[in-house]
């Protein structure tokens, strides 16, 4: 009986003791499967989370305007790739203040008024360095519920583009009206004096009437100039394409301009090859050809020479040039040259009847074309004006030969 109840208790135990382990691992797989499955909602989140702020990050980086956003302590947080570009920032400027990170004291000055203020909106902002460039800055301040703020978030807006429209305007109304005021002056000059008497001189009378007549012609150049450039950058001419010989053209030039080059003993030569034929606009092609060689004429030294050739460029397209032998332009001027009203001796040019948009008329039109105008020149060598022009392809065709 003894023997029995030992071994019923030996195997109780037993029992019991298989039955702790067992639950012991059941125990333990829990905590294992539940650990595990808090590190795989950890990593998840962590993969979210770095997936929002790569989805943020491209958001930004996307957008044109150049965006800044600042933590609690005024410190960047995130700077988009627009505004990296705005102030060519080199470096990471994560975790730095507005002055280390920008020094714009005007700047630093906008965030400071967020907190009290909360929304600081078209403030502009000139930064500096050669390139001029201006923003427009809007910032506002990031709260919660309660008014904590929590961050400032800041966007910039390029003005540059704008500022350089409206100056480039007021700068045109500023030649027009220079540019009108001075023939009218004179006009309204002479009318006034043959008025007052000088017109019972014949003489005199005769010699101011020419004068006015020459500022009222310089009046109608300038006027027809001005539309020209006006339907040319508003796209209002069409031009009428067509298969246009080269040679032809600069030849029908070059006689129109005849008398005005023996005036200066100017000889003018046409050294573009017979076979070179262009797509172009006759009538806006002999416009081009015209500005250019009447300017040669004009500031290329007298008794010289100027010269119209051509030839076929390297990338498949026609190249014309005129070529004089003046004085060249100073190289300040060269690239300034195809400005509307742009002269580089303005007294000259308007003892000449220049307006100052033939350059500029001349790049329009070739650029309605497809093509480009460049200038090359060497003070006391003279000077190169080119420009190019779609080639017309000739396409071959063999006659197939007869069975005899």
């Amino acid at each position: 009986m003894t023997y029995l109840l030992i071994v019923l208790l030996v195997c109780g135990a037993v029992a019991s003791h298989l039955w702790w382990r067992q639950r012991y691992r059941l125990l333990e797989g829990a905590l294992r499967r539940e650990r595990q499955s808090g590190e795989s909602a950890h990593k998840l989140r962590q993969q979210q989370t770095a997936q929002n702020e790569a989805e943020q990050q491209a958001l930004f980086n996307s957008m044109t305007e150049g965006v800044l956003i600042l933590d609690p302590a005024g410190r960047v947080q995130l700077v988009n790739r627009s505004l990296q570009h705005f102030f060519d920032l080199k470096t990471d400027v994560t975790g730095r203040t507005i002055m280390e990170a920008f020094r714009l004291p005007a700047l630093a000055e906008m965030i400071r008024r967020l907190p009290q203020e909360r929304i600081v909106q078209n403030q502009e902002l000139e930064l500096p360095g050669i390139r001029g460039r201006w923003m427009e800055v809007n910032a506002a301040a990031v709260c919660d519920r309660e008014g904590t703020q929590h961050g400032s978030i800041i966007v910039f807006h390029d003005l540059t583009r704008l500022r350089q429209l409206e100056n480039t305007r007021q700068e045109f109304v500023a030649n027009v009206s220079h540019e009108l005021r001075t023939p009218l002056s004179l006009i309204k000059g002479f009318v006034e004096t043959l008025i007052d008497g000088a017109k019972d001189d014949p003489e005199l009378s005769a010699r101011f009437l020419r004068t006015i007549e020459k500022h009222t012609d310089r009046l109608t150049y300038l006027i027809e100039d001005l539309l020209t450039i006006s339907r040319l950058e508003s796209g209002q001419i069409i031009m009428n394409l067509h298969e246009v010989e080269l040679r032809a053209e600069v030849a029908q030039v070059l006689d129109d301009l005849q008398a005005r080059a023996a005036e200066k003993k100017v000889t003018l030569l046409n050294e573009v090859p017979a076979e070179l034929e262009v797509r172009a606009d006759s009538d806006r092609l002999q416009q081009v050809l015209f500005n250019l060689v009447e300017n040669a004429i004009k500031y290329g030294r007298a008794e010289g020479t100027v010269v119209v050739g051509g030839k076929i460029g390297a990338d498949g397209k026609a190249e014309a040039w005129v070529q004089d032998d003046g004085p060249g332009i100073p190289p300040d001027a060269v690239d300034r040259v195809f400005e509307r009203f742009y002269r580089v001796d303005r007294a000259r040019s308007r003892e000449t009847g220049g307006t100052g948009l033939g350059l500029a008329i001349v790049k329009h039109i070739v650029q309605a074309h497809g093509g480009e105008v460049r200038v090359e020149t060497e003070l006391g060598q003279g000077t190169t004006f080119f420009f190019t022009l779609p080639q017309i392809q000739k396409v071959k065709t063999e006659v197939p030969a007869q069975a005899g």
